[in-house]
């Protein structure tokens, strides 16, 4: 399907708008671009980002989502907990941000492209249709393209020095809290 200025869209991906996200850290309240918003059962600003905490009712196999932003490194680190304790929670997603601290707001513009880092075994790239998509229809500006692409292969880098452990990624960065938190 063509695409203005001669781009085409890759086949089944629809280009959306930026994903914005803007967290409230006096009120504990995390905002969608979709409209959408979640009372976090925790908010709380740490040296390193921000640590958040929420319950996700609507998610069949998803009781609650952990996610620290780390504005320094260009990331958010997020962690699905399964609803069914017996069930193996998935991988830890790290996905390239653009992260702007106003005040007690907390604006994240999702890049578009992360890693998937399973712990034991080789992080992998994820979201990268996605991304190619929002790049060839202009929804990524070249600069935001140029910093997911950097922060995520420089991540991956980091990652495979350490075996693809995110703890002691984490340590690298000195950042010393468990991962996952619970």
């Amino acid at each position: 399907m063509p695409l203005s200025r001669g781009y085409a869209q890759p086949v089944g991906m629809a280009i959306s708008p930026q994903l914005v996200d803007i967290v409230d850290t006096a009120t504990g309240v995390r905002s969608f671009s979709s409209g959408g918003s979640h009372a976090l059962r925790v908010c709380q600003v740490e040296r390193w980002g921000l640590r958040m905490e929420y319950t996700t009712p609507d998610d069949p196999f998803s009781d609650t989502e952990i996610t620290w932003l780390l504005p320094e490194l260009n990331l958010r680190l997020t962690q699905q907990k399964p609803r069914s304790r017996h069930a193996k929670g998935g991988p830890s997603e790290l996905t390239a941000v653009r992260v702007l601290r106003e005040g007690r707001h907390w604006r994240t513009t999702d890049l578009l492209l992360g890693l998937a880092a399973p712990g034991g075994t080789t992080a992998r790239i994820v979201r990268s249709e996605e991304f190619a998509a929002a790049v060839a229809g202009r929804v990524l500006r070249v600069g935001d393209a140029d910093l997911a692409m950097c922060t995520v292969h420089k991540t991956l880098e980091e990652l495979s020095r350490v075996r693809h452990d995110l703890s002691s990624w984490l340590a690298h960065k000195h950042i010393f809290e468990v991962w996952p938190p619970y």
